[in-house]
Order: structure tokens, then C-alpha cells, then sequence
């Protein structure tokens, strides 16, 4: 097995790609950029800039509702923009899979505030997976689409 130096941003692309992801949207915002930067190299991967958060989520959502995998990715504070959706789509469910990348920035080294959304999680009862380095960002993402099969299947 090779092995490869991966930034966080860069794990969760190769999970994403590495899971059969079909679909990525996101809205550009520091620190999480790179991610639809770094998926949008696996071809396999069909890739969005969106024109803001909501309608990132939305086309990732509208994706995993049709039975695909997708993930949406942006900065912490763009799931506030994103929450109407981000709630619907927790009690609608999905036929694929569908994963909500949120970077936070404890410190504030590129936003405007600081907020942990992993509250998001706890108030729409959808599960929260939190990485600590690279290898767990690339095998949580993995793990998030499996966490998917396994509510279906159950």
C-alpha cells in the first residue's frame, strides 16, 4: 500500500473519492477551500461551486435524494446559511448518502467568529463525526457513508 502526506482537506477528498462519491458542491470560504479544490481532481467525482452555502447543501441533498453519494463542504459559518436545509434534510432522510463537511476555525485565524457546530448535530439527531488528524478525516468520511447503509439496512 502507497502511502501519501494528506492536509485534512485533502484526506477528506480521497475519502470521498475512496467511498464512491458521486456529487460535491460547496461555497468557497477558508479553511475549507481545498476540499471540492482536491475532489474536484477524481474525474469520477461530478463537482460544484455553489453561490452560497444553502444551495451547496441543496445540490449535494437533491443528489443523495435520487439515490447518489454526495457531500457538501464549507466554512463553520456557512451552515448557518445552510440550516434551513440542513434540518429538512434531517427528518426527510436520503437514498444515497449524504455528508455535511463543516470546517470550523477555533481562534479565528480566517472568520469572522468562533462557533462549534457540532451543535447542529445534537439539535437535528444526525450524527456528528469528528476527526483529529488527516488519516481519520479520510476514514471518517469513509465511515459516515457506512453509517448510511447501515440505517437503511436496519
Amino acid at each position: 500500500m502507497e502511502k501519501a502526506l494528506l492536509s485534512g482537506n485533502e484526506a477528506v477528498a480521497r475519502g470521498a473519492y475512496e467511498s464512491g462519491c458521486l456529487v460535491a458542491a460547496a461555497y468557497p470560504g477558508t479553511p475549507s477551500t481545498e476540499i471540492l479544490e482536491e475532489i474536484s481532481k477524481y474525474k469520477e467525482i461530478y463537482c460544484e461551486w455553489s453561490v452560497n452555502e444553502k444551495v451547496a447543501l441543496e445540490v449535494a441533498l437533491g443528489a443523495a435524494l435520487a439515490g447518489a453519494r454526495a457531500l457538501c463542504a464549507m466554512k463553520h459559518v456557512g451552515l448557518n446559511v445552510a440550516a434551513d436545509p440542513l434540518f429538512s434534510s434531517a427528518y426527510i432522510g436520503v437514498q444515497g448518502g449524504f455528508i455535511i463537511v463543516s470546517c470550523d476555525d477555533p481562534g479565528m485565524h480566517s472568520s469572522q467568529n468562533e462557533q462549534d457546530n457540532r451543535f447542529y448535530g445534537l439539535f437535528a439527531k444526525i450524527p456528528v463525526l469528528c476527526p483529529s488528524d488527516s488519516q481519520e478525516a479520510k476514514d471518517l468520511v469513509i465511515k459516515a457513508f457506512e453509517i448510511h447503509v447501515q440505517k437503511i439496512n436496519s
